[in-house]
C-alpha cells in the first residue's frame, strides 16, 4: 500500500500507549533492558523478558529498544559530543534521514523519544520509501536556522540511494539551500552509516550504531528542539540504572 501520510505525526494509539499512566513502565523497561544490555545480555532477548514482564505492546516495545543503553555506552557517546558552537568553521556531515525525519516528526506532534545516551529519537518508519510531509520544509528551516548560527565551513548531507525518494529529496534540500545561500550539499550513497562510522568531521546524527564508532558528534537535533520545547511530546525514558527495582531475571546469554 502506497505512502499517503501528509503529516509525520502520532499513531493513532500513541496517546494511550505513551500517556501519563504508562511512562513509569516504560521508564522501569528502558532502565531494565539498560542493565542487561550492559551486562552482555543479547538485545532480542533481552527486549522480550522486560517486554513481557511490562506487558509492552510492539509499538512500546520499540520505544524502550530506541532509549536503552548501558551506562558506559551512554557515558562513552557522551564522551565525544560536541556542541554546535564547537562547529564553527568546519565540514559538518549529516545523516540526512535521521536528523530531518526527527524534527519532522517532533513539527507533527508525534512522539519524540528522550533517550538514556540524551539523543532524540522518533518513531517514525519510513519501509524503505521517504515522502515529502506538511513539515519537511520547515524542518529544513528549522535546521538551517541552527546551522546558520553553527557557521560550519560546509554541510555534507548523505541519503540513503536505496530509499525511494531520495532523488527527490535532495532537489529539495539543494534548491533551499541555494535560495537561503547555505553552504549545504547532498550525496546520495548506499550506505550513510558506513561512512558517517568512519573518522573525518563530526557528524550530526542519533543512530546508535553510528554513536558507536564515529567520532566527534552533535546531538543536533537536541538543540534544535530545545529552542521550542512546549511545541514538542517528550516522552522521556531516559530512566536511571542505578534506582532500578526489582531487577529482571537474566535470559540466558547466547
Amino acid at each position: 500500500m502506497p505512502d499517503r501520510r501528509t503529516h509525520r505525526g502520532p499513531h493513532t494509539l500513541d496517546r494511550r500507549l505513551f500517556g501519563a499512566d504508562a511512562i513509569a513502565r516504560l521508564r522501569a523497561a528502558t532502565g531494565e533492558l539498560s542493565w542487561l544490555l550492559a551486562r552482555g545480555y543479547p538485545p532480542d532477548a533481552s527486549l522480550k523478558l522486560v517486554g513481557d514482564r511490562h506487558r509492552l505492546v510492539a509499538r512500546q516495545r520499540t520505544a524502550v529498544a530506541r532509549s536503552a543503553c548501558g551506562d558506559r555506552q551512554a557515558a562513552d557517546r557522551q564522551s565525544r559530543r560536541m556542541g554546535s558552537d564547537a562547529i564553527r568553521g568546519q565540514v559538518l556531515r549529516l545523516d540526512g534521514y535521521n536528523v530531518l525525519t526527527t524534527v519532522e516528526a517532533a513539527l507533527a506532534g508525534g512522539v519524540v523519544l528522550a533517550a538514556r545516551d540524551g539523543c532524540l529519537r522518533d518513531m517514525a518508519s519510513m519501509h524503505g520509501s521517504y515522502r515529502k510531509v506538511a513539515e519537511t520544509l520547515p524542518a529544513l528551516e528549522r535546521i538551517g536556522q541552527k546551522l546558520s548560527e553553527a557557521g560550519p565551513a560546509e554541510c555534507l548531507w548523505y541519503l540513503d540511494r536505496p530509499v525511494s525518494n531520495s532523488g527527490r529529496l535532495r532537489a529539495i534540500v539543494e534548491d533551499l539551500a541555494a535560495a537561503r545561500g547555505w553552504p549545504w550539499r547532498v550525496e546520495l550513497v548506499a550506505d550513510p552509516d558506513a561512512i558517517l562510522s568512519r573518522p573525518g568531521p563530526p557528524v550530526a546524527t542519533a543512530d546508535s550504531v553510528i554513536l558507536d564508532r564515529c567520532g566527534p558528534w552533535v546531538n543536533l537535533v537536541r538543540e534544535i528542539l530545545a529552542e521550542e520545547p512546549a511545541n514538542v511530546w517528550l516522552v522521556d525514558l531516559a530512566a536511571d540504572v542505578s534506582n532500578a527495582t526489582n531487577t529482571p531475571a537474566h535470559p540466558r546469554k547466547a
